[in-house]
């Protein structure tokens, strides 16, 4: 499918399909007065260089989000231009700063460009949708999707690429598609949508299509991502989340079996040693060290295994006001459900964290009788920000170096975190 498509208006924030990274989702993080200065290095179909663009701002300091790119790239200079990946930062990691991407286009811009000298050469840990022709492949397969089920496409806009997703957006008569691309680690995101369509009704993006290479279509979810979720919102999120959870605890097994990662007890301990072992530092042994008895402590508070979310922030649930969606159920897995009460609770203090804590033991409490969810999460506190730092060990493992400061500054950041709440949530002796 060629480049140049005509560019319907943008909606405000359409996410339906976007994931968000807690540092670098553009909520959690104060970004004011923070802008991205962008230099644009061009290639051709085959991936030959041309030359770059000259420097220009955009509004967007999150350095994965594209759009603002592509527009003034328009905008400025008349260029149709598809965004593949990042070639280098000025800083150790976003928002902001100056930003080297590399980009492709179909036809040269009139506008002179100027050389550079850049190092193109293939890597084994690229992405298919950060290489010439690969844009065009996967935008050729969601309009074929699309066409199939009678919704032409007459408009397309990229919004996001870098190493964890590739966001475009399909326009059409009949409404609005997200394109979302991802690596192998989160492909059983398609999985888990399917289980969510038969078993928990609209509470998840509506899959349009999906094939076995991480491409997913999904259909727009109305409203706005929802960073900004006040206390009563936060506690619908969670109650809406617990309805879901039990239902999936029957499902475990079947989960497992399209491809959901299973981290059940020592599965968890083994999945955090194998990731961390690259970072082998005295408080990644500390922190291995107790995480077995750990573990068998959570699990004799008697909580079942379930359908865990993963990233389960405001920002990762979608709304109108009359219905509510959440969003990337790539970092999903099976596992204790204490996880998700934990990230969403995570940016708030103890205090007002309390409540919502306490309504979430108690629905369980109910479920489960005789259970312990209160001991379960506070022994869960500091395996929460170390299974976030073996997951960012693991994106950093599988990436290219050009891209290592999307997520350099995440295992140091939260490997302090889990221990400090070890120290707050020592093991009894």
């Amino acid at each position: 499918m060629p480049l140049r498509v005509p560019v319907a208006p943008d909606p405000p924030r359409p996410a339906a399909a976007v994931d968000n990274r807690s540092r670098y989702g553009g909520g959690e993080v104060s970004v004011a007065a923070v802008s991205r200065t962008v230099t644009l290095v061009l290639v051709d179909g085959a991936g030959v260089p041309l030359g770059a663009l000259p420097p220009y701002e955009v509004p967007e300091p999150w350095w994965q989000e594209v759009g603002a790119i592509v527009d003034e790239a328009r905008r400025r200079y008349g260029v149709d231009v598809a965004v593949l990946r990042l070639l280098a930062a000025d800083r150790p990691e976003p928002p902001g700063g100056h930003l080297t991407y590399l980009g492709q286009v179909t036809t040269p811009p009139a506008v002179p460009l100027e050389p550079v000298a850049v190092d193109l050469s293939p890597h084994p840990s690229r992405a298919p949708w950060a290489q010439p022709g690969g844009p065009a492949h996967s935008l050729a397969w969601a309009t074929g999707e699309l066409h199939r089920l009678g919704r032409p496409v007459t408009g397309v806009a990229q919004r996001r690429t870098w190493n964890l997703s590739a966001i475009w957006r399909l326009d059409g008569p009949h409404g609005s598609a997200w394109l979302k691309q991802v690596p192998a680690f989160f492909r059983h995101e398609a999985g888990v949508l399917r289980w969510l369509a038969a078993a928990a009704p609209g509470t998840g993006p509506a899959l349009l299509a999906a094939d076995d290479t991480g491409r997913i279509l999904l259909d727009h979810v109305p409203g706005e991502d929802r960073y900004a979720a006040d206390h009563t919102e936060r506690a619908a999120i969670a109650a809406d989340h617990h309805a879901v959870q039990l239902r999936a605890v029957g499902d475990v097994t079947a989960l497992v079996t399209v491809g959901v990662p299973d981290l059940r007890g020592p599965g968890l301990a083994g999945w955090i040693r194998d990731r961390l072992a690259p970072h082998d530092t005295a408080v990644v042994a500390d922190l291995l060290a107790g995480l077995d008895e750990r573990l068998d402590r959570v699990r004799d508070c008697g909580l079942p295994d379930t359908l865990v979310h993963g990233d389960l922030h405001p920002g990762n649930v979608r709304g109108d006001g009359q219905r509510r969606a959440v969003i990337d159920w790539g970092d999903s897995f099976v596992g204790h459900p204490a996880f998700d009460i934990l990230r969403l609770t995570e940016t708030l203090d103890r205090a007002a964290a309390a409540p919502l804590l306490d309504a979430w033991a108690a629905r369980w409490r109910a479920d489960v009788p005789g259970s312990d969810p209160e001991r379960a999460v506070d022994l869960l506190r500091p395996v929460a920000p170390l299974r976030l730092a073996a997951g960012y060990a693991m994106f950093l493992a599988g990436i290219e170096p050009s891209e290592h400061p999307y997520h350099a500054g995440d295992v140091p950041a939260c490997l302090d975190q889990a221990a400090a709440e070890a120290q707050r949530m020592p093991l009894p002796g």
